[in-house]
């Protein structure tokens, strides 16, 4: 490992000086570097078994890491010594996505090193641990704000009780029968590929297969193979909503998700034989992006009235739920997501220690309106991924802002520039604010 280190042309990533006219730095002095950075990824998956989400590189790095067994502080070092490497300037590259790269790599491995720092014992604040792993610096909202949306709720569900309870209440009636499950699914699923597809090529050989799971503390997750193939799995310990099955169809599959990394497989990995994309270190930049394209997918998809009306039309009668409730249930469903920020907030008052277990969970019924069970799988959640919460809300507002900038107001337009972030190595920093 020290000895790639050493061999790296330090030279070829500036512009060299010379009687004549200056010479463009040479963008293949980047390809030891991103080896580098992949073995110590891998290295960081031996201490914290969450932080590769996804590998399908080559093997010999692979071996690499496995075979020098790096201790943290040791992969903290080796990062330091790359981020060192690239210094604090991007060089003058002729090529726009190589730029990219090069920020890329050294925003990647400045989180590394964030995450090597919490894993030897260094408590960050939740702003500062969101900002060093993530690129990003969440809001502030204050409980007036979400009092103002509780507000708007409860005019949206009207009748006695507490606004919580007749919330779950009209929740209920929107659930999907556990034997309908499967078809609303996969019904769903069509109809996001469906319309991924009518804006964005993919390759003939992409797929995912559906699995369903329990006992885990998220809703669904997306486990990228490689070779275009994706294994999804969908957590059944709780009832369905009939709108999570386009939640989940699009965020885990089309356009999100499964589109995203295919698209960088495809673009990067064998376009241009980028190897450090090939790995995705969960806690990273990365993330902040995965999350929001694949949380502004679902609008992406199904903009506007669309989706109501395809839920109402199609994704409620095959339930077996009453089509009348799906306008309300869109009303409902968009305070909800502007409620999502409390998780943040939740998040950060508990991280930073300013409530207990406890306190969390009653924060979580409060704001999130979640009855007691749902608001302490929240809490695990939040336990177990920490400030990795902001990257469904603040990455959703970013990348929908930077889209519908590149975009304005041509769905076509932003369909284009939607397909150029999920294949290419932009992160929070390129977006710009929500």
């Amino acid at each position: 490992m020290r000895a790639l280190i050493r061999c790296i042309p330090l030279a070829a990533l500036s512009v060299a000086c010379s009687p004549g006219a200056p010479e463009a730095p040479d963008p293949a002095a980047l390809d030891p570097i991103a080896r580098e950075y992949v073995v110590l990824a891998l290295s960081m998956g031996h201490h914290d078994p969450a932080y590769v989400d996804a590998y399908y590189g080559p093997d010999s790095l692979k071996a690499v890491a496995d075979a020098d067994s790096l201790p943290v502080a040791a992969i903290r070092a080796a990062a330091d010594s790359l981020i060192a490497i690239l210094g604090d300037t991007v060089p003058a590259y002729t090529d726009t996505l190589v730029q990219m790269r090069h920020r890329y790599l050294r925003t990647q491995l400045g989180s590394m090193v964030a995450r090597a720092r919490m894993l030897a014992g260094e408590t960050l604040s939740f702003d500062e641990e969101a900002k060093a792993l993530y690129d990003a610096e969440p809001p502030h909202l204050s409980d007036a704000h979400f009092d103002s949306l509780l507000a708007v709720l409860d005019t949206l569900v009207p009748g006695a009780g507490p606004l919580a309870a007749r919330y779950q209440a009209f929740r209920g009636r929107v659930e999907i029968p556990p034997a309908l499950v499967d078809t609303v699914f996969k019904t769903a699923i069509a109809a996001c590929r469906a319309r991924t597809l009518a804006h964005i090529a993919l390759p003939a050989s992409e797929r995912f297969d559906l699995e369903y799971v329990t006992g885990t503390s998220w809703n669904a997750y997306n486990w990228y193979q490689g070779n275009d193939h994706s294994l999804i799995q969908v957590n059944l310990d709780f009832p369905i909503a009939v709108d999570r099955a386009i939640d989940l169809a699009c965020h885990e599959g089309y356009p999100g998700h499964h589109v995203y990394n295919a698209s960088l497989e495809e673009a990067l990995v064998k376009g241009r034989g980028w190897v450090e994309v090939s790995v995705y270190p969960l806690f990273s930049p990365q993330s902040l992006i995965a999350e929001g394209s694949a949380n502004y997918g679902i609008e992406m998809a199904f903009p506007g009235a669309a989706r109501t009306a395809f839920e109402r039309d199609s994704l409620f009668p095959l339930a077996g739920l009453d089509p009348a409730l799906a306008e309300q249930n869109a009303a409902v469903r968009d305070v909800m997501t502007a409620l999502n920020y409390a998780r943040n907030e939740v998040a950060r008052r508990y991280l930073d220690g300013v409530v207990d277990s406890a306190g969390a969970v009653a924060a979580m019924e409060r704001y999130w309106l979640q009855a007691p069970d749902a608001a302490a799988k929240t809490l695990r959640f939040i336990q177990q991924y920490r400030s990795y919460v902001i990257n469904y809300n603040l990455g959703r507002d970013m990348v929908a802002a930077w889209v519908e900038r590149q975009g304005g107001e041509d769905p076509d337009a932003r369909w284009r520039a939607f397909a150029t972030l999920l294949a290419s190595p932009r992160l929070p920093g390129d977006l710009g604010g929500p």
